[in-house]
C-alpha cells in the first residue's frame, strides 16, 4: 500500500449578486461537504463580498469535518461576480487564506468552465442581466454583458424597461394599448410620474421583477408583450452567433431567462444549444483542480 503524500481536496465557490455556493470534493470526485450564505459580488465590497464567501466554504468544511491540517491541503477556485471591475483581483489575490492555494474567476467564467467540463465552449447567461461568454484554445471571448442600461440586450432587466416603456406611450396615446400594457401601468396606479418616482430608485432588478408578467402576456399572444420577447429572443440569438463566430464549439443557455425565452430563439440558434454538463461550482471545481496539474498556469 502506498504511503506517499496525504490526500487534496478542492474548494469550489459560485458568489453571485444573489448568494454563494460552497462544495468540497476529495481526489475522486466525491463531494464531502456543502456551504451555502448570501449575496457575494464585489458590488458589495471586497470585504463583504469575501464575508459571505468565507462563511460558504466554512459550513463547507464544517460539513466536511476537516481539520486545519486539512483545510491546508485544500486547493480553492472561487468564481466571483464583479472581479472584472479594476483592482477587484488584486485585493482579492492580497486576502489571507488557510488553503493551499486559491485563484479566482468571474461568476461566469465558472459557469462557462462547467457547463463544458473544462473544455473549449461558451455561455450565454439570459438572467437580470445578460452576456456572452467563452473559451477557445486558451482565449476568453466576451460579448455584450456591460451593465443595466447600457448592455445587457434580451435581459430580464431589458424585458421589464421595454415593457414600462411602452405602457407609458401607450397611456399617453402613441402606442395601442394591450392587457400587459395596461397590467404595468396598474404598477404604478395608473399615473405616469409614480412611474417617473420609481425610475429613480428602481435598480435592473426591479425592472427584470417585471419581466415574468411580460412573459405570461406574451405567451396569451399579448402583441405588446410578443414584440418586446422576440426582440429580446433576436438579441441572444445575436449573442449565440457572435459566439460561434469567434470559434466557440459548444454553446449552453445558462440564466433565469433561459427556459422561457428558448422557445423564442431561432430554430438554427435552439438546435445549436447543448445542456450544461455541470454548474458554476463545478466550474470552480475545475479551477482548482488544474492547479495542482504539472503544468498549471492560472485558468481563465
Amino acid at each position: 500500500m502506498s504511503t506517499g503524500r496525504k490526500p487534496r481536496y478542492f474548494l469550489g465557490v459560485d458568489g453571485g449578486g444573489t448568494g454563494c455556493r460552497a462544495r468540497i470534493e476529495d481526489e475522486a470526485g466525491a463531494v464531502l461537504g456543502q456551504g451555502l450564505s448570501g449575496p457575494a459580488t464585489t458590488r458589495l465590497g471586497i470585504e463583504e463580498a469575501w464575508a459571505s464567501v468565507s462563511r460558504a466554504f466554512g459550513a463547507a468544511i464544517e460539513e466536511a469535518g476537516l481539520g486545519p491540517a486539512e483545510t491546508g491541503r485544500i486547493h480553492a477556485g472561487i468564481g466571483l461576480a464583479g472581479t472584472g471591475r479594476k483592482s477587484a483581483l488584486e485585493a482579492l489575490r492580497a486576502i489571507a487564506h488557510p488553503f493551499a492555494k486559491m485563484d479566482f474567476v468571474s461568476d461566469g467564467m465558472a459557469a462557462c468552465l462547467g457547463a463544458h467540463s473544462g473544455e473549449d465552449g461558451a455561455i450565454v447567461i439570459a438572467g437580470t442581466g445578460s452576456i456572452g461568454l467563452g473559451v477557445v484554445d486558451g482565449r476568453e471571448l466576451r460579448v455584450g454583458g456591460y451593465g443595466f442600461p447600457i448592455s445587457d440586450e434580451g435581459s430580464g432587466a431589458d424585458l421589464g424597461l421595454k415593457a414600462v416603456q411602452l405602457a407609458l406611450r401607450a397611456h399617453d396615446g402613441r402606442h395601442e394599448k394591450t392587457p400587459l400594457l395596461a397590467e404595468v401601468m396598474q404598477r404604478f396606479r395608473n399615473d405616469p410620474m409614480e412611474a417617473v418616482a420609481w425610475m429613480d430608485r428602481a435598480t435592473a432588478t426591479d425592472y427584470a421583477s417585471l419581466a415574468p408578467m411580460v412573459l405570461r402576456h406574451a405567451d396569451q399572444g399579448d402583441p405588446a408583450g410578443r414584440r418586446i420577447v422576440q426582440a429580446a429572443a433576436e438579441q441572444i440569438d445575436t449573442l449565440v452567433r457572435v459566439l460561434f463566430e469567434k470559434g466557440a464549439p459548444r454553446l449552453t443557455l445558462l440564466g433565469g431567462l433561459a427556459s422561457p425565452i428558448e422557445p423564442w430563439l431561432a430554430p438554427d440558434v435552439r438546435r445549436r444549444l447543448k445542456p450544461a454538463d455541470g454548474d458554476a461550482v463545478s466550474g470552480a471545481i475545475i479551477l482548482a483542480r488544474r492547479s495542482t496539474a504539472p503544468s498549471s498556469s492560472s485558468a481563465a
